[in-house]
C-alpha cells in the first residue's frame, strides 16, 4: 500500500473565517470555511480510499506507527498554534501532543480481532470474522481539539476505515495541521479534516455516504447529531459530557488531597468532560474543604497560554464565558457565597477568576448543569446517602469520585455511583486500554481500548457444511 502525502479539499472561493486567540479575545488566523455542498466529493473520495485502507492490516500498522512518529516531530509546531487557539497553558498542549501519538501507536498495534468459530451442534460449520464499516464522520469540540480528534481517528483507521473529522470553528487550526501530519503517512484519503461553520456539521453527520457517526460535545448538539445519523441509519457513538462529582468521606486528609482534588476540577480551566464539577464535603469538615480549595485558586498563576508561569489559561471562547458568568452570577443571586474568584478578571481576553463557591442551593444551575469553566461548587451533607443521591441525582453520569483514607470503603461508596468510571483519591485519569462510556445523557456507545476498536467494526459471518468424508 503505497503511502504519500493526501491533500486536503479544495475550498470554493476561498472562503474563511477568523480564529480568535481567547488570551487577547482578538483574532489571530483564518481557516477555511467549507461550504456543506464539498462534502459530497470528499466522502467520495474517502469511500473510494477504503477499498483499498481495509485490505492490508499490517500496512495499517506500519503507516499509523509512521504517523505517530510524526506527530512527535511535530510538536514544535503543533503545540503553540494548539495554544494560541485554545488558551491551554503551553506544557499542557505538549502533554496533549504526547498523548496524541501515543493513542495512534497503541492503536496500531492492537491485536486485530480474530475470527470466531460457532460450535453449535449442528454438521454445519460457521464463523465470525470482523469488517471496518466504511467512511467515518467524526465530530469534536474545542477542549481537547488534537486529543479528541486521535480519539477518533486512531480507532477507526486502525480497524479499516477512512475518516472525515471535523473540528470546532473555534480551534480549526491545529487539528488541521495535525490532519496533514498524518495524513502525510497515509494513502491519499483515507483522512481528511474539514473546517466551518454550520450546517457543515449537520451535513456530515446526515451525509448518506457516511457509516458511522463519532461525535464528543453537548447533549443538545448530540441530540441532533443522532437525529441527522438517523437518516441514514448509520451508526453513532457520542460523548455527551458530564456533571461528575467528588464526594469527600469523613477520613479524608484534607490538605493532603486538597491538591489532586483542585487540579481535578481547575485543569484547562475545567474545560473537561471528567473534570469534577461538584465537590460533596462531611459537614464537620465543611469549612475546612472550602478554605483549602480558595486558597488554591487564590494562589493559582492566571494569564496567557504562552507565558511559562502561567498555570491556568482563560476560557475558550465568549460564549463559554458568558455561561460561567451567568451560572456564577445567578448562584450568588440565590444565596452562593464567594469565597475565591466570583468575576472576569480585568484584561483582555477571556479570564475568569478560579472560583470557589459556598452556601449553593443545591437546585442552582451551577449545581445541576456543567458549567464547563473555573467555577466549582463546594456543598455539605449530613449523610453518606445524602451525599450518593445528590452525586446521582443529575442526568449525567460520565465520571465521579470518592475521596478517603479507608480505600476499601471508599471503593464500596464508588460502587454506588450511577456513572461510567468512578476514581479513587483522583479523578480523571484515563488508560488508552480502558473503555470510556457514560451512562444516562452523558453517552451512547463506547470508546478507548479494544471496545473502541470493536466499535468501529461489524460482524460478518460465514457458514459452510462440514468436510464430508
Amino acid at each position: 500500500m503505497a503511502t504519500h502525502r493526501s491533500h486536503q479539499v479544495p475550498v470554493l472561493v476561498g472562503k474563511r473565517f477568523a480564529v480568535v486567540d481567547p488570551a487577547t479575545g482578538e483574532p489571530f488566523d483564518e481557516a477555511p470555511d467549507q461550504h456543506p455542498d464539498e462534502l459530497d466529493a470528499v466522502v467520495g473520495r474517502a469511500h473510494a480510499a477504503w477499498h483499498t485502507w481495509r485490505a492490508d492490516p499490517g500496512a495499517r500498522t506500519t503507516a499509523l506507527l509512521g504517523a505517530a512518529d510524526a506527530v512527535e516531530v511535530a510538536g514544535a509546531d503543533l503545540a503553540p498554534l494548539l495554544t494560541r487557539e485554545q488558551g491551554k497553558p503551553l506544557a499542557e498542549s505538549y502533554q496533549e501532543i504526547a498523548r496524541t501519538a501515543a493513542r495512534l501507536r497503541y492503536f496500531a498495534e492492537l491485536t486485530a480481532p480474530q475470527s470466531q468459530p460457532i460450535t453449535d451442534g449442528r454438521p454445519v460449520r460457521g464463523e465470525v470474522r470482523w469488517r471496518p464499516l466504511g467512511p467515518v464522520a467524526a465530530i469534536i469540540p474545542w477542549n481537547f481539539p488534537l486529543q479528541l480528534a486521535s480519539a477518533k481517528f486512531a480507532p477507526a483507521l486502525a480497524a479499516g476505515n477512512t475518516m472525515v473529522l471535523k473540528p470546532s470553528p473555534f480551534t480549526p487550526l491545529a487539528t488541521r495541521l495535525l490532519g496533514s501530519v498524518v495524513a502525510a503517512a497515509l494513502p491519499d484519503d483515507v483522512l481528511t479534516i474539514v473546517t466551518g461553520h454550520e450546517p457543515l456539521g449537520a451535513r456530515l453527520a446526515s451525509h448518506p455516504g457516511i457509516r458511522h457517526v463519532t461525535f464528543t460535545g453537548s447533549i443538545t448538539t448530540g441530540q441532533a447529531v443522532a437525529r441527522g445519523a438517523a437518516a441514514s441509519l448509520a451508526r453513532v457513538t457520542l460523548e455527551l459530557g458530564g456533571n461528575d462529582a467528588a464526594i469527600l468521606l469523613e477520613d479524608v486528609e484534607v490538605e493532603r488531597i486538597a491538591d489532586r482534588l483542585f487540579w481535578a476540577a481547575f485543569r484547562n480551566c475545567g474545560q473537561v468532560c471528567m473534570a469534577v464539577k461538584r465537590v460533596y464535603a462531611p459537614a464537620r469538615l465543611y469549612s475546612h474543604v472550602v478554605e483549602a480549595l480558595a486558597q488554591r485558586a487564590k494562589a493559582v498563576v492566571v494569564g496567557a497560554g504562552l507565558d511559562p508561569d502561567t498555570q491556568l489559561g482563560p476560557v475558550n471562547n465568549a460564549p463559554q464565558l458568558g455561561r460561567v458568568e451567568s451560572y456564577t452570577a445567578q448562584a450568588v443571586a440565590e444565596g452562593a457565597r464567594v469565597v475565591a474568584g466570583g468575576r472576569r478578571l480585568d484584561r483582555p481576553g477571556y479570564f475568569f477568576a478560579p472560583t470557589i463557591l459556598a452556601d449553593v442551593p443545591p437546585d442552582s444551575p451551577v449545581v445541576t448543569e456543567e458549567q464547563f469553566g473555573p467555577v466549582v461548587p463546594v456543598l455539605p451533607y449530613g449523610s453518606l446517602d445524602e451525599a450518593v443521591e445528590a452525586a446521582n441525582g443529575t442526568n449525567f453520569g460520565l465520571g465521579g469520585s470518592v475521596w478517603g483514607s479507608d480505600l476499601d470503603r471508599a471503593e464500596a461508596v464508588a460502587e454506588r455511583l450511577e456513572c461510567g468510571t468512578a476514581w479513587i483519591n483522583h479523578h480523571a485519569e484515563l488508560s488508552l486500554a480502558q473503555p470510556f462510556a457514560g451512562s444516562k445523557r452523558s453517552g451512547v456507545g463506547v470508546a478507548g481500548g479494544s471496545w473502541g476498536l470493536y466499535g468501529n467494526l461489524r460482524p460478518f459471518v460465514v457458514h459452510r457444511p462440514q468436510e464430508e468424508a
